[in-house]
């Protein structure tokens, strides 16, 4: 009785807070279950509706009643805004709409600040909730008690306006079967636009009544956004009962796990959410294992009837057959080994000696499943990238000592930027969380050159190879899932790494950050760089070397087996192929490249701190492969360099709007740039569907529990 009598306050703290979360994900879950919008925006929401309320609160009930009035409908047609803007994005799944509502966020945030100001608004309430009751012996603010009745009813209230009306029924039929809710009279697009003008008002109206909990200022939105997910995903998409009992749960992690058990409170909670994922994706069958109508069909048995129809049908077909002869029967018995990779190297064998004996038209057109590459020259693959390693080297020559260093910071966020590619474009894994590893790679240099290890490439090598071991043990738990959910898992990896980076403090510094370390060097024998010059130098050489040899892997065979895994899944898997071994030797090796590019951050900046590995230079990275088109290291690198020049050179002449200008970056992006600058130049026919999305013939597992809420059946 004692140990609940002193923790009874921070208990009923938590419902309340958990309440108020509630109120928050119902949004979230109505706009990403029902509408299939990944609302990276939603708790722009609710600082929406939080400034509002505050701005108009004056401690009497018309004040409450006007801000609430008036936040919940600015809320409302943010969000109705919102389905607009997702609109052109339908086809194009959940990663653009992550960037855009992610660079909407940004937009509204610089917005709101420039309205309310920086600084923490205080909130009036009415002086009857301004006091306190007893409960239990103990004085409460009479506030949170009176808003944990109001949501409770608005659970109640929210599930049967879903289950038990008309509108409900819409609601989930638009869900689930949009062609025939159109057949009944009713618009999908206007039940879209309903639901996400649904979810923002919820977020505006949880942003009035929550003010006085969670406060308006600078965070709020990041912080209400984070919590939101992770009770959307613990709580899935079916209910909105089983979303409040994960927001209660999340409420008392954060206010009574703080008392009872302090130094595990920071990690709880995302590591619930990564081990439901994880669970989730491992019960689950493996993604695109299976077409929609059962196994696909072996693709050396298809290779080998194409070619004998083909050939066959040519002068000399016999002999081309024979060729093929032998090849054909080892694959007749339907195995997927070493006899079946054996008869497509012949029959890819004889017919490319049928296409070099080919001379005239008369020959008719050989068709084959899949696309052979033509062969190109090594001089024109690499013509790009000489031209922007020239352009490089002569930046020294060009331009001062900061915007130098700025291009130094370029090329370590590009490095992050290339392994987001090496994921997303190539092995079929969009990431929002690739700053763990480089966080790994930055403090392992770091804490080397505290140590006395100030040369530069046993710090790059040992900060790849920290990297590289971090990658292998949080891959097992990404390469199974698929399109949203490797999103949800990857961000919960990346936010745990900052709860450690945060409170490792004799490792990381904590939220002080390091520095003050030793100065890298170059060479064995030489001095600790310090100047501009040769930090760049230095940083292009090695990005150069980590550039060249990624391209050297990628375009090797290994690197064709990773781009049929994300094009092909079901054909490699029938083949044989140990598709799971591919991606988890892709996710470690685009690790080391992260922590590669750690490595240069630390020694370009000569200081370390958390936000330069948070989950706003994630998305960048992210971003940054899209601009450059989702296969391209050259045009990830590239688009690195336009981020930094926005965050940091073009946001100089312009103080304070920082946000404002990279948010506007993303929106260009994703609605200017569908390919990436790789689409400018041809690329986009060859860079396939965007990663994440199903393809023809295969189905990729939906995000966590992807059923409206309310709904009881998948």
């Amino acid at each position: 009785m004692d140990l609940l009598d002193a923790h009874l306050v921070p208990a009923v703290d938590g419902v309340a807070f958990g309440l108020l979360l509630f109120v928050v994900a119902a949004g979230l879950s109505l706009a990403f279950g029902t509408a299939g919008v990944l609302n990276l925006s939603h708790g722009m929401l609710y600082a929406i509706g939080a400034y509002t309320g505050a701005a108009l609160s004056d401690g009497t009930w018309g004040g409450l009643v006007l801000g609430l009035a008036a936040g919940t409908a600015a809320a409302c047609a943010a969000g109705a805004g919102l389905s607009a803007a997702t609109a052109p994005l339908a086809r194009r799944g959940h990663l653009a709409q992550a960037l855009l509502t992610f660079g909407l966020a940004l937009v509204g945030g610089d917005l709101l600040i420039q309205l309310f100001g920086a600084d923490e608004l205080p909130v009036r309430v009415p002086e009857a909730l301004d006091s306190s009751v007893r409960l239990l012996g103990h004085r409460y603010p009479a506030y949170r008690l009176c808003f944990i009745v109001m949501a409770v009813l608005l659970a109640a209230s929210g599930t049967w306006v879903l289950t038990r009306t008309r509108m409900g029924a819409a609601v989930r039929a638009a869900a689930d079967d949009p062609q025939m809710l159109a057949t009944t009279g009713h618009s999908p697009r206007a039940v879209h636009t309903g639901v996400l003008a649904a979810a923002g008002a919820l977020a505006g109206a949880a942003g009035v009544l929550g003010a006085p909990i969670i406060g308006p200022g600078p965070g709020t939105s990041e912080n209400v956004l984070m919590l939101s997910l992770v009770v959307v995903v613990l709580g899935g998409l079916r209910s909105l009962w089983a979303t409040l009992a994960a927001a209660v749960a999340v409420g008392e992690v954060q206010t009574l796990g703080v008392s009872v058990v302090p130094d595990l409170a920071p990690y709880l909670l995302f590591a619930a959410m990564a081990a439901v994922l994880v669970l989730r994706s491992r019960f689950a069958e493996p993604a695109a294992a299976h077409g929609p109508e059962g196994p696909s069909p072996d693709p050396v048995a298809r290779l080998r009837r194409h070619l004998a129809a083909r050939l066959r049908r040519r002068p000399g077909g016999v002999a081309a057959g024979a060729a093929t002869g032998p090849a054909g029967a080892a694959s007749g018995s339907g195995t997927a080994g070493g006899s079946a990779r054996a008869s497509v190297s012949a029959g890819t064998s004889a017919l490319r000696r049928a296409r070099s004996r080919r001379e005239g038209p008369g020959y008719p057109p050989i068709c084959l499943p899949f696309s052979l590459p033509r062969p190109r020259g090594a001089a024109r693959r690499a013509a790009p990238l000489l031209v922007l390693l020239a352009v490089l080297a002569a930046l020294p020559w060009v331009l001062d000592a900061y915007t130098l260093s700025l291009a130094g910071s370029a090329l370590a966020l590009g490095l992050l930027a290339v392994s987001v590619t090496v994921l997303t474009g190539y092995a079929g894994l969009p990431t929002l969380g690739q700053t763990a590893p480089f966080a790994v790679g930055a403090y392992a240099t770091a804490n080397l050159a505290q140590a006395g290890w100030t040369m530069g490439p046993v710090q790059i090598a040992l900060s790849a190879l920290a990297a590289a071991l971090f990658s292998a043990l949080t891959g097992p738990a990404v390469i199974r899932a698929r399109g949203t959910t490797v999103l949800m898992i990857t961000l919960a990896v990346g936010e745990l790494t900052g709860a450690v980076v945060n409170r490792l403090k004799s490792v990381t510094g904590g939220a002080d950050g390091l520095v003050g370390f030793p100065a890298t060097q170059a060479l064995w024998g030489g001095e600790g760089m310090f100047e501009e010059s040769e930090l760049y130098t230095y940083a292009l050489v090695v990005a150069a070397v980590a550039v060249a040899l990624t391209l050297l892997v990628l375009r090797s065979p290994a690197g064709k087996l990773l781009t049929g895994t994300r094009g092909a899944e079901a054909r490699m898997r029938a083949s044989g192929h140990p598709v799971g071994r591919y991606l988890l030797v892709a996710h470690i090796c685009a690790g080391a490249l992260a922590g590669v590019g750690g490595s240069l951050m630390v020694t370009v900046q000569q200081y370390l701190s958390p936000a330069d590995v948070g989950f706003e230079i994630a998305a960048f990275a992210l971003l940054a492969a899209v601009i450059g088109g989702i296969t391209s290291v050259i045009g990830a690198l590239m688009g690195a360099g336009l981020i930094v020049v926005t965050r940091d050179w073009v946001a100089g002449s312009w103080p304070g709007h920082g946000p404002l200008l990279l948010g506007v970056l993303f929106v260009a992006a994703v609605y200017l740039l569908p390919r990436g600058l790789a689409g400018l130049r041809g690329g986009a026919a060859r860079s396939g569907p965007e990663p994440g999305l199903p393809r023809p013939g295969e189905q990729h597992p939906p995000a966590p529990d992807p059923t409206p809420a309310g709904k009881v059946s998948p």
